[in-house]
């Protein structure tokens, strides 16, 4: 009997990919539409997205919405948990920046001439 992953395992799978990141932050950008998110996440291609969507919805992260009209049409959006990771990929790209501020700050500092103390 194969053992079940654990949440964080199958949490990684989801989102381990480049690519989920980017939908769930373009979904909470107001990009809810399969085809305007192909062309607003560079380089991804219908297959990739459709499977990134799938994976997403069935993690829980992403609610569809499929509209009975003509021509159909379906909408992504952030479930309560897929707004709790957004929001914790904003505090890391928060992090991220401070570090890149921060080494840059020490990179200054160690180019700086060293002043020689007088005794």
């Amino acid at each position: 009997m194969p053992a079940t992953k654990s949440a964080y395992a199958q949490l990684e799978d989801v989102v381990g990919c480049k690519w989920s990141v980017s939908v769930l932050c373009a979904v909470a950008a107001g990009i809810n539409r399969p085809g305007a998110l192909e062309r607003h996440i560079k380089g991804i291609s219908t297959k990739v997205l459709s499977e990134r969507l799938r994976k997403l919805t069935a993690f829980g992260l992403l609610a569809k919405h499929v509209f009975t009209e003509l021509p159909p049409r379906t909408e992504y959006a952030l479930t309560p948990n897929g707004l709790k990771l957004v929001s914790i990929i904003e505090q890391i790209k928060l992090l991220e920046g401070e570090i890149r501020s921060s080494e840059t700050e020490m990179a200054a500092l160690a180019a700086r001439p060293q002043r020689q103390s007088t005794p």
